[in-house]
């Protein structure tokens, strides 16, 4: 698979952690990016949703 045709990241280049351990920008945990360049698609998609649910409950 070429690497253009995989998941893509959720980054949006802001890039800092709440009192949470949420990045402000993408809404993932430090555990998650951190571990996002080893996951493979249904992993990332599995991030991808959480980060939806994390949308979602603040009104976004």
């Amino acid at each position: 698979m070429r690497r253009q045709d995989r998941v893509q990241s959720p980054c949006v280049s802001i890039c800092a952690l709440d009192e949470n351990d949420l990045c402000i920008g993408c809404h993932r945990t430090s555990d998650e990016i951190m571990s996002w360049p080893r996951l493979d698609d249904d992993q990332r998609r599995k991030v991808l949703e959480q980060v939806a649910k994390r949308e979602e409950k603040v009104g976004l």
